[in-house]
């Protein structure tokens, strides 16, 4: 398949690309700064290109079979809202090159209904968590807005705690609740979405995933 990456350089971003290499994909991997991707192969392309403009990435999601961002809300007083700016941005391009499916990373604590929580996390852990971040799940919440309001084959992964410990290579998941561990592996999480990529049960939904 044709794949393009949006926040290659990124934590989540990284890994996809090592992933949808690996697995035999061609790969244009969209980043501010190549420099910050010194990985080298005959199926990789590496594009300047600005993830929160949609004229900027227009080119680089032209022909892709799917896109995958890995960009997600970077920090609480950031003003360029990152991850609804990206969406907006790439529905646009999408939208321009007829391109359907788009894969993103949210959270965990979007998930407010409830469902698949601990008793524990629903009434305890995620109202802290959105008590102290409030503004990065905003965040996050405009994103999925977007993708709902798209009309593209979407689906948001939302991974509990991230962390870089070495991938297990599987990973537990559930459609529209919540996920079933405490923390993933940033690999795991690119591991799931590149699964997801042709998995139709996913399309158009949030996705709990978990170690």
């Amino acid at each position: 398949m044709r794949l393009t990456v949006l926040g290659a350089t990124g934590g989540v971003g990284r890994h996809l690309v090592d992933h949808a290499l690996a697995d035999g994909h061609q790969v244009t991997a969209a980043v501010r700064d190549p420099a910050r991707l010194p990985v080298h192969h005959e199926r990789l392309t590496v594009v300047t290109a600005d993830a929160l403009d949609a004229a900027s990435l227009r080119p680089v999601v032209d022909g892709a079979d799917a896109v995958l961002s890995g960009i997600g809300a970077s920090g609480r007083t950031d003003p360029l809202k990152p991850a609804s700016t990206s969406a907006r941005a790439a529905v646009a391009a999408m939208a321009a090159t007829g391109v359907r499916r788009l894969l993103v990373v949210s959270a965990a604590p979007l998930n407010r209904t409830g469902a698949g929580q601990t008793l524990l996390t629903g009434k305890v852990f995620s109202p802290l968590l959105w008590s102290v971040l409030r503004d990065v799940y905003t965040d996050l919440e405009a994103m999925e807005r977007v993708l709902r309001e798209s009309g593209l084959e979407w689906t948001a992964v939302r991974p509990p705690r991230l962390t870089d410990r070495p991938g297990r290579g599987r990973y537990r998941h559930s459609v529209e609740s919540g996920p079933p561990g405490a923390s993933v592996a940033r690999t795991d999480v690119a591991r799931a979405m590149l699964d997801f990529v042709t998995a139709e049960e996913t399309y158009r939904h949030a996705v709990g995933v978990s170690a």
